[in-house]
């Protein structure tokens, strides 16, 4: 159970500093979590409820927020959060103009709007979480308001509705969300809008959507937006950030001239933002890439795009359990990875399967070429990134 927050705890807490820090100080880890919140409770009575879960928050922060010790948080509204480098990118496109962000919650997003906009108002049905956003991001202009009910004109509207039902199930249909995607498009009429939805979503279930962008974050597909009016410059977009290195970004109005040939010396798995967005052939078209397969996402080529891990092929081969255990054992792998892609085969039921034995280490990669199961061994590699987008 987590705990519930009120409007108390929340004046509360915005005066505890000493409190919070102190409790900060104890691990509230495994072994010493009992004993941890014994002296909490002793110290601070009725006040140690908000301040435990408070402290445990921020520490789960670290990767949403700068500076997690001096926000304020609900665990749901945690989960739904925007990491900062990606609220960060978003902001961008909001720059210069007047921006509600009309489902601002805690206030993560907003607080990357405010940095980018000419002026940025937040609104939330939550009292709580207003509240929250009241602390968090410091001189906002905030208020009640339903996203349904618009209350500002003339602005940019950003909106992230609630993806999650009561029992913390995701949702994934446009008419479950919270507000109904349409009906939050409806409330706008004519407005420059852009709604962070699930990246799992199918998105032609909104046929308002101008443009379709997903982001990954150092490896991990993180949300996907969708920009209406003059915020939408394409179709489809796949943006990839790290949080050491460079950005870049491929969109649907690039080349997509791709062949489909056999393997080359190095495999690449494309970024889950590039699968999710469809453009995989437009990224293979930049880099000088060749699909395996039309309806796999594996490319291959005879140099790997800069700023990633690849796969140096060292045989292939068609795939069976006991081929694959001769090839492995023949090279000594004691150490695989296995990826697999279109095949009904589970990775970990398939390893102790192929009595791994020796010093070395590689990956296969177990693909449906046409109507062939082929396996790959191969070496990962981490390509260097230059200082520029690949």
């Amino acid at each position: 159970m987590t705990y519930e927050f009120t409007l108390a705890d929340v004046a509360y807490l915005g005066t505890a500093a000493e409190a919070l820090a102190e409790v900060d100080r104890l691990p509230l880890t495994g072994g010493s979590y009992l004993a941890d919140v014994a002296k909490v409770r002793d110290r601070l009575g009725e006040r140690a409820g908000p301040v435990l879960e408070t402290v445990l928050l921020r520490r789960k922060a670290v990767t949403k927020v700068a500076d997690p010790h001096k926000w304020l948080f609900t665990d749901a509204a945690l989960q739904q959060a925007t990491p900062a480098p990606v609220a960060r990118l978003r902001a961008r496109r909001f720059a210069g103009r007047d921006v509600h962000d009309a489902t601002c919650s805690i206030g993560a997003d907003l607080a990357a709007l405010q940095a980018t906009a000419r002026r940025a108002v937040g609104s939330d049905l939550d009292p709580v979480r207003l509240a929250m956003a009241r602390h968090n991001v410091p001189g906002a202009t905030l208020v009640r308001a339903d996203a349904l009910r618009p209350v500002t004109r003339g602005t940019a509207v950003f909106a992230d509705p609630g993806r999650r039902d009561a029992a913390g199930r995701r949702r994934w249909r446009a008419g479950d969300f919270l507000p109904p995607l349409d009906e939050l498009a409806g409330a706008w009429p004519g407005a420059d809008l852009a709604v962070k939805c699930a990246p799992g979503m199918d998105f032609a279930e909104l046929p308002w959507a101008g443009e379709v962008e997903l982001v990954s974050l150092d490896g991990q597909v993180r949300e996907a937006c969708v920009w209406t009016g003059s915020l939408a410059t394409t179709r489809r977009r796949a943006t990839v950030l790290r949080t050491s290195g460079p950005e870049w970004t491929v969109t649907d109005a690039e080349p997509d001239d791709c062949p489909v040939r056999e393997v080359g010396e190095w495999l690449v798995d494309p970024d889950g933002a590039v699968v999710r967005a469809g453009l995989v052939r437009q990224y293979a078209a930049r880099h000088g890439l060749w699909q395996l397969d039309e309806r796999i996402a594996y490319l291959s080529g005879d140099a790997p795009p800069p700023g990633i891990r690849a796969f140096r092929v060292l045989e292939d081969g068609r795939y069976s359990e006991k081929t694959l255990r001769q090839r492995l054992r023949a090279r000594e792998i004691g150490r695989l990875e296995i990826l697999v892609r279109g095949l009904d085969v589970d990775p970990n039921a398939l390893r102790p399967r192929l009595k791994l034995k020796g010093p070395n280490e590689a990956t296969v990669v177990i693909a449906r070429v046409g109507r062939t199961p082929v396996a790959y061994v191969c070496e990962a590699v981490l390509v260097s990134a230059p200082a520029s987008e690949p």
